[in-house]
């Protein structure tokens, strides 16, 4: 593309190091509305670091009984919408349920109002220059056993060549995601068998084929393909085969309610310093675990914490944690499902109005703090990659292996204002006092590159 502008993309890999790379990124000017529209010339890894952070409209369209309001949601609004757009949310999860919408075999017709209905939301979010996630949820009649499995793919494709030719001509910020936490009853939530992860990739490619088939833009539109119940197990994200030879153009979907206790109850404090450790092992070992998957990142498409009464510590979770997923260049989607456990924006309220602001504040602050990978970045290549500290004016840095040593020091709006060869340097531990390089008090953003790996960091001069 000729019309590109630099911004920041990175990665968090080790305590508060940040590894980042610096690269030209394509503008992103957002239009009343981005429904219809072109595929643009987006890595997956791009695209997702642009939905930035999501909220879930759970337990709305995804309801088993009762329609949309069954489960005492609401009718959906574009007021509801709106006040997640205007609180810096830039991607909404719209979670449906499609059995109970249909007829019966051969062909599985989805009721026009229902398809109608969920179009109809879909464009409230697109209207908003968001994204938008459209997916299968609570579709009980997708099993994971050899018996039903002929019968399972052939529905949900059926299913998805109706979907998917009603968004076709939809611009690349419609996203689909072929399943919701799919699982057997054996180890349900820790993966499943081998066997049951088996029956879930064919559900997947069944999926995928009937998406493709389709054409117009969902011949690359970015799928997003669970594990065994969207866990992020090593074993579950090992053993999912991303459709089509590993389609760059899908991503995986994962759910990381993390720590578990905290996130659903029993565990009121989170925040001490082996708190985050934690986390960041987790989140380290997920991104880790789907690099060499399809698009090689995920989707976060849930994770959140009830409340207990712990509001503070409510705040600080969602704070560090969206940040460091985004950081990891995967995308943080708060689960919502309109309670009082996950819920934190009254949907009855007139106007709609966040019923736990300081959480949904520290959601988009935690994301908007972060930086992510570039599809190309030595480390997800595993190369090594220099690592630098600073402490009262002096840089410290590392070199794994020798070579050329170049810093640069940018303004926080990316602007380019000293550049200093060091020198060829050997591997091992160095260090440079910044006042050498003649910058004036602030904050910036320096860069050190050694060979064709490079580390980026915020530093505020005095």
């Amino acid at each position: 593309m000729n019309n590109r502008a630099p911004y920041w993309s990175g990665i968090t890999c080790r305590g508060s190091i940040a590894v980042v790379c610096l690269f030209a990124g394509p503008n992103l000017p957002y239009a009343q509305g981005v429904a219809k529209g072109p595929i643009r010339s987006l890595s997956a890894k791009e695209l997702v670091y642009d939905m930035k952070v999501g909220w879930n409209l759970g337990n709305s369209l995804d309801a088993t009984t009762g329609g949309e309001t069954g489960w005492g949601n609401p009718r959906t609004t574009q007021a509801m919408i709106d006040a997640v757009k205007k609180m810096g949310f830039n991607t909404v999860r719209i979670p449906v349920t499609w059995q109970g919408h249909m007829g019966g075999s051969p062909n599985y017709t989805i009721d026009r109002a229902w398809l109608d209905r969920v179009e109809e939301i879909a464009n409230y979010v697109l209207k908003n220059s968001m994204y938008a996630i459209v997916n299968s949820h609570h579709d009980e009649w997708v099993t994971l056993t050899a018996a039903n499995k002929g019968t399972v793919a052939d529905r949900l494709g059926k299913i998805w060549t109706q979907i998917a030719a009603r968004f076709k001509d939809y611009s690349d910020y419609l996203i689909f995601e072929t399943l919701n936490e799919p699982r057997q009853s054996v180890n349900e939530w820790t993966g499943g068998t081998h066997e049951a992860r088996k029956i879930l990739n064919e559900y997947h490619q069944a999926a995928v084929d009937a998406i493709r088939a389709t054409g117009g833009n969902n011949a690359s539109r970015l799928i997003m393909c669970c594990t065994h119940a969207a866990t992020p197990s090593d074993t579950a994200i090992a053993d999912l085969a991303i459709p089509d030879n590993n389609d760059p153009r899908i991503v995986v979907s994962l759910h990381t309610y993390f720590p578990n206790d905290f996130s659903f109850g029993g565990q009121t404090s989170w925040g001490s310093s082996a708190d985050q450790a934690e986390v960041l092992r987790e989140l380290d070992r997920e991104r880790r675990a789907v690099a060499s998957k399809g698009g090689g990142t995920a989707i976060i498409g849930e994770w959140g914490s009830v409340d207990q009464n712990n509001l503070a510590a409510r705040v600080a979770h969602a704070e560090f944690y969206a940040r460091e997923t985004r950081s990891r260049g995967m995308l943080p989607i708060w689960w919502d499902n309109g309670g009082r456990d996950f819920g934190i924006l009254n949907r009855r309220a007139n106007p709609p109005s966040w019923t736990w602001p300081t959480i949904a504040e520290a959601l988009v602050r935690g994301a908007s703090n972060a930086v992510a990978i570039k599809r190309h970045a030595p480390i997800m290549a595993g190369r090594p990659e220099p690592r630098f500290v600073e402490r009262a004016g002096i840089l410290s840095y590392t070199l794994p292996e020798p070579s050329p040593v170049w810093l640069h020091v940018y303004t926080l709006q990316g602007k380019a204002v000293a550049t200093r060869v060091i020198s060829v340097q050997g591997a091992g531990n160095f260090t440079f006092p910044l006042r050498d390089m003649t910058v004036s008090s602030g904050s910036f953003i320096f860069k050190l590159k050694a060979g064709t790996c490079f580390t980026v960091k915020k530093i505020v001069l005095p």
